[in-house]
């Protein structure tokens, strides 16, 4: 039995959209601000505990947006689990599945919030939940958008003159694939070898277009290849795969532990993008990460373009977790106009650093939260 203290005494939610510092290009569509559902998880014990709900750019993605979370969160989610203890998360993220099916991102953000409230009231980090931080930080990959050559030429090299990136990732699958595909190779011809490139062409291309510009793009010196065909595609991806030499990553194709045991058993993919939104928390992350680990594939910590609270607990996950051991793109609050935390997450020498205190170690301000607030 739970403490009393650990009871779930309320469950809320708030919709915030933040503004972005340009517009974020995914392949069908463009934000100009991140929608993010804000889920509130207090315990009897006056403790609460914070997780987000977000996708990359809308439904587009994955079927969920934030109104869609917020309603089952409020009206299925939230109410089942009233009375639980934040220390029965497991428990509860099972029972779950027999009231709400898929809804992934909506899971996360109370999974997450669990986690966060857990944590403070115990007054340990999330990551010791996780079973304890071997490092204090990952590399964060930063994604550039469609913007002409000499922007993107001046976007890299301040990042890297500021120390905030030494990697980055090209968004394709928007423009004609001969034209993306040039782009492209010029952006990494442009810095003669001295700065790694990766594409992520969000399952937009069919297997002709991919057999002919993905070897295109690894011998302009692409690093690595994210999910160039459709999810459900598997064979073609294990075909591609094959094809190139560069790594080949599985995004939308790896969702669950399951789809993680298909893309190894197929071959389809030498890396995992992992993104505990997309995962449905961090619980259902470590079976991920577990799977992919023992079929010998690397795991890259991803991002659905999270907040401070969203990245903050991607944060924990990868310093606690040795399967995250291909880098990570956890840049979502670099890319936000506004500031949502009373102390920034640092962003220092090309790394996140891993936040310190309770839970997930940061603050809103709830002033900022409160101004961005749909009403």
């Amino acid at each position: 039995m739970s403490d009393p203290d650990l009871k779930i005494a309320s469950v809320t939610t708030t919709i915030i959209d933040v503004p972005l510092i340009r517009p974020h290009k995914f392949a069908t569509t463009t934000a100009e601000a991140q929608p993010i559902l804000l889920v509130a998880v207090t315990t009897e014990g006056g403790v609460t505990g914070y997780g987000e709900g977000v996708v990359p750019g809308g439904p587009w993605w994955g079927g969920e947006s934030v109104e869609t979370m917020q309603q089952i969160v409020d009206r299925y989610i939230g109410p089942y689990i009233i009375g639980r203890g934040v220390d029965e998360i497991s428990g509860v993220m099972v029972d779950i599945e027999r009231i709400v099916a898929n809804a992934r991102f909506a899971k996360a953000a109370v999974d997450v919030a669990m986690h966060d409230a857990w944590g403070r009231a115990l007054g340990v980090p999330v990551a010791s939940l996780l079973g304890g931080a071997f490092r204090t930080g990952v590399d964060v990959r930063w994604a550039l958008g469609a913007a002409p050559l000499e922007e993107i030429v001046e976007e890299v090299t301040h990042k890297r003159e500021q120390r905030l990136n030494y990697s980055f990732k090209l968004k394709m699958g928007a423009l004609d694939p001969a034209v993306d595909t040039e782009r492209v190779v010029k952006i990494v011809e442009a810095f003669g070898g001295e700065v790694g490139f990766s594409i992520d062409v969000n399952a937009r291309w069919d297997r002709f277009t991919a057999l002919r510009h993905v070897p295109q793009l690894v011998d302009g010196g692409v690093e690595l290849i994210e999910q160039p065909t459709p999810a459900d595609q598997l064979d073609v991806l294990a075909e591609i795969n094959r094809r190139v030499s560069a790594p080949v990553m599985a995004d939308e194709s790896v969702q669950t532990p399951h789809d993680a045991y298909e893309v190894a058993k197929l071959g389809a993919a030498d890396v995992v993008a992992l993104k505990t939104t997309k995962c449905g928390g961090l619980q259902r992350s470590k079976q991920v990460v577990a799977v992919a680990k023992a079929a010998g594939l690397r795991c890259h910590g991803a991002t659905s373009i999270e907040g401070p609270i969203g990245t903050a607990a991607s944060v924990h996950f990868a310093c606690a977790e040795p399967g995250i051991d291909y880098g990570t793109e956890l840049f979502g609050p670099q890319l936000f106009a506004v500031e949502l935390l009373q102390k920034p997450l640092d962003y220092s020498e090309g790394q996140v650093h891993l936040p310190e205190g309770p839970g997930l170690g940061v603050e809103l301000d709830m002033d900022v939260v409160k101004k961005y607030a749909r009403s």
